[in-house]
């Protein structure tokens, strides 16, 4: 069983693909364990099918943290957030990954693998994999997104 408290899952389709590699690359160096859900080539795939993967994981527990991309960050970060106990952000700056896990207690950070490059999503994602959540007046925020009355 792969512990979750030292394993990052990372999923993405093809517009993600390349960035995805280079970010596991980096981040085994690291010395990060990294769980790939796919997509593993660049032929067209649909997002979904690798999304729902990772976030039903993190929904459920197995991993505290993941990563997600495709081509605008816009279509992974909807499906993950389809999930009760998923928080998935789209960032494409080093501070926005700060306050997602700030403010917002993301689980998630989306990166659009199109318009970021390989040095910045690496950037994002230490930041991201860094940076825990303040609670205090963002707890109670937090609390009521996944309320729907």
């Amino acid at each position: 069983m792969i512990n979750k408290n030292n394993t990052i899952p990372i999923a993405s389709d093809h517009g993600g693909f390349e960035i995805k590699e280079y970010l596991k690359k980096k981040l085994i160096e690291a010395g990060y364990n990294i769980k790939d859900m796919g997509t593993y080539s660049i032929d067209s795939v649909d997002y979904p099918d690798m999304i729902h993967p990772l976030a039903k994981s993190i929904n459920a527990g197995e991993f505290k943290l993941g990563i997600i991309l495709c081509g605008s960050g816009n279509g992974a970060q909807m499906t993950a957030n389809k999930y009760a106990n998923v928080r998935a952000g789209l960032c494409w700056t080093v501070e926005q990954a700060s306050l997602i896990r700030q403010h917002n207690n993301a689980n998630i950070i989306s990166i659009p693998g199109r318009f970021v490059d390989e040095k910045l999503a690496l950037e994002m994602v230490i930041k991201f994999l860094t940076t825990d959540f303040e609670g205090g007046r963002h707890l109670t925020r937090v609390e009521k997104i996944s309320k729907t009355n």
